[in-house]
Order: structure tokens, then sequence, then C-alpha cells
């Protein structure tokens, strides 16, 4: 299943499961994994009963290698909780989506590509970031030399291009240009995102400068009561905390998603 991100179209809304941490990670606690599947197929499908347009399923293990790489244990178990999830949203249109942090992008298309989900999300795609856990550098040629070889084509990938996840190391590329990169490497979206409203639409705005046809999805700090006005600029995007009861890492609450998608959908009309 592809996913729908256009430039200028129906918005796309996409809430996040963030997982504890996985199997063959330094924090996961033995014999969580069914806890883990159980929590993120009631969240994606709370998100699916509130009228969201997808998740994307993201790995919260609180120390990660800086290297396009990831446990076996890992990456066997991520497979089985997204196929879980995708199992258990089929026949809606619902898209899934996979980010094995910090920035195992090979991991996260192959998990994609065989639990059938519909995009990963790409934390650096082109340059370099620093990190909690040291300078993560991306290396898209290899991405996309091993997108073709799993013939994964159909799994859409979305790059952070100035976020919480990534910065230009040195801070000197215009957002813009940074998407126009990560375009030009193969993203089918970019990701943008600021605690700061008015440089949040900044960030937008750039990106539509340098690659009009490239969807921007905001990558997080959106709420109820900014959503209009931040999602009248972008295409969509990623949707925590303010979904959630009690806050981040709370369960997600369907009344909430359904008075999101409505602030959203009132944008289309």
């Amino acid at each position: 299943m592809t996913t729908s991100f256009q430039a200028g179209g129906r918005k796309t809304v996409l809430g996040m499961i963030h997982l504890e941490p996985l199997p063959g990670t330094p924090f996961a606690a033995d014999g969580s994994l069914g806890g883990i599947l159980d929590r993120a197929v009631r969240s994606a499908t709370a998100l699916r009963d509130g009228g969201a347009d997808g998740c994307l399923v993201q790995t919260v293990d609180r120390v990660y290698s800086v290297e396009d790489d990831a446990d076996p244990a890992r990456v066997a178990a991520m497979t089985r909780v997204v196929r879980a999830v995708v199992e258990a949203t089929a026949g809606d249109g619902f898209q899934v989506g996979v980010q094995l942090m910090r920035n195992a992008v090979r991991a996260s298309l192959a998990v994609a590509k065989v639990a059938e989900a519909s995009f990963i999300r790409a934390g650096t795609l082109v340059g370099v970031t620093l990190t909690a856990q040291g300078l993560v550098q991306g290396n898209p040629h290899d991405v996309m030399e091993y997108r073709r070889r799993i013939s994964a084509a159909d799994v859409r990938v979305v790059s952070d291009a100035d976020s919480m996840h990534f910065s230009w190391l040195g801070g000197d590329r215009p957002t813009g240009r940074v998407a126009k990169d990560a375009g030009q490497a193969g993203a089918d979206a970019v990701c943008v995102s600021h605690p700061e409203e008015r440089r949040v639409l900044d960030m937008v705005a750039s990106a539509r400068e340098w690659a009009p046809d490239l969807p921007v999805l905001l990558a997080g700090h959106t709420t109820h009561e900014n959503a209009a006005r931040l999602l009248a600029a972008a295409d969509g995007a990623f949707v925590g905390t303010c979904l959630e009861r009690g806050g981040w890492g709370g369960p997600i609450d369907p009344d909430r998603v359904r008075s999101y998608m409505e602030i959203v959908r009132g944008l289309e009309r």
C-alpha cells in the first residue's frame, strides 16, 4: 500500500506510536515484547477510529547507534509489531510508517517491505547532524541502492529537513536547500518542526521555494490550538502528545483524534 502524500492536496495526519525499548537494545525489559505489541495495536486502532490517516511506529530505545544499522533481534521485533499494526488496521486506507531510531534507514526499509507498511521516516537522509549519541551522517546512495535491491520503491521515504531530530551541522544551509537535496536523493516528502510557530512557517515556506513539488509535513509541536494555522501551510503532520491522555506516552484518545481531524478537515472545505 502506497502513501497519499500530496503537495497542496488533502492533508495527511499521522499519529505517533512510540515503542518502549525493544529486544536487542540496552534498556529492553525481559518479556516486554507482547505488551509493546498490544499497546501499539491499541494505539493504531484508536488513531484509525478517530479518523487519522495513518501512524508512524517509532522506536524509543533511549540510546542508539549513530550508524545505519540495527541489532537483528530489534529488527525482528519491529517487524512483528509493525505487521500486527498493519493487520489490525487493514482495509481502510490507513497508512503505517516505520522509523528505527536513530537512523537505521535500511533496516526501516526492510521492516516496511516485509511487514507491508506504507512508508518510512529517515532522520538523516542527507547531510550530517549532531545528536546526543554523536554525529549522524546520511548516506543516500546506500539507502537508495538498498531500496532498489529489495524492490521497495513502493515504500515511500519521508526525510527530516529541519526538526528535533535533524539540524544541518553548521547551520548554514537553508531548510529549503536541505529539502531539495533530500528530494534529489529520492525522498518522497520532507518534514520540519520547531516550537516557535513563526519559525516553522518559515521552514515550510523555504521548502516550498526550493522544492515546490515535494510534500512538506510537520514533525511535531502541533496542538488543537495551532493546527489550523500550521496545517494551512503544510501538507500534513506527524502528531503525538496532543492526542494522548496524560501527555507524551499516554494512551491515544480517539475523541482527541476526532477533534483534531475536524480542525484539519475544515481546512479542506
